[in-house]
């Protein structure tokens, strides 16, 4: 291979490289954002005493607080500790009490935004 080319295919391989960096960090974030999201969802609905509804979103937000807390290397013990606080509301939306549901709920979503912030 002549050095022309090699130089060519060293910069554009570079490029590639260089492109697809934001889209591997959108995509390990993207857990995280969808956590966040389903977890305010929860906490709304718990305030205004929507139990199953708040149950829904929790069970999702911890689908991806669990996938996320793999992603996450420093801010690992946020998003731990985000999956308790989930788990917690979960089992309270399970037996109705969305007054509890909700403060675990706002819990986990404080964990996560760290987490996010640390990352």
């Amino acid at each position: 291979m002549k050095l022309k080319q090699k130089t060519s295919l060293i910069a554009i391989s570079a490029l590639a490289y260089y492109l697809s960096s934001p889209a591997i960090a959108s995509n390990s974030n993207q857990h995280a954002n969808e956590a966040i999201k389903h977890a305010d969802a929860a906490k709304t609905h718990g305030e205004a005493g929507h139990n199953k509804v708040l149950l829904e979103h929790a069970q999702e937000s911890l689908t991806h607080a669990k996938a996320a807390e793999k992603e996450y290397a420093e801010a690992h013990q946020h998003m731990t500790e985000s999956v308790k606080h989930l788990e917690e509301a979960i089992a309270h939306a399970k037996q109705g009490h969305a007054d509890v549901a909700t403060k675990h709920t706002t819990e986990a979503l404080k964990h996560m935004r760290q987490a996010a912030a640390e990352k």
